[in-house]
């Protein structure tokens, strides 16, 4: 399976958590990421060099630290610009059917924050809803996000657990991501 994963920090440089995540998954066959801040620094997308690009791969992964319950704004005006009605959507809009769509990310919450009840009240799921909403009125298969908690407090170690546990789960069939 081909895999992409959109990657989407604004300052991927300095970010310990995202940078551990694309390091674990260099060099695994099928598996090509596109940094689009790095791509795109003056924000003009090529739309059409984006849409070719999708038609590529089986499976969409979307990386980004997620802040104010959302995603960077360059990831937003990516899926705005590129999802577009008649590529993506209505009439004639059916090249990302039946495509794979994953979201990964990382968080400085802890876990148990989001929860119902928790500090951020809502689960990392139910935040994600308008991804979802979006990918799946794309036709495509939304699977379970992966998200990496506490991303400004884990020791070095622990990053590495999480990016091997990143790299197994982009890659993971649909069966072992249901589980």
């Amino acid at each position: 399976m081909n895999i992409l994963v959109v990657a989407a920090h604004p300052n991927l440089e300095n970010s310990r958590a995202n940078r551990a995540l694309l390091d674990a998954i260099q060099g695994i066959e099928n598996v090509h990421v596109h940094d689009l801040y790095k791509e795109y620094p003056n924000w003009h997308i090529d739309v059409k060099r984006e849409q070719e690009l999708l038609l590529g791969y089986e499976r969409i992964v979307f990386q980004f630290p997620f802040y104010w319950y959302s995603c960077p704004p360059l990831l937003k005006k990516w899926f705005d610009d590129v999802l577009v009605r008649g590529w993506a959507y209505g009439p004639d809009g059916n090249h990302l059917k039946d495509k794979e769509f994953m979201v990964a990310i990382t968080a400085g919450g802890s876990e148990n924050g989001f929860r119902a009840g928790g500090d951020n009240r809502f689960t990392i799921s139910e935040l994600l809803r308008p991804i979802q909403a979006t990918l799946t009125h794309c036709k495509g298969e939304f699977l379970p996000p992966y998200a990496m908690y506490d991303a400004d407090r884990l020791t070095p170690h622990q990053f590495r657990e999480q990016a091997e546990r990143y790299a197994e789960h982009i890659q993971a069939g649909v069966k072992q991501l249901a589980r």
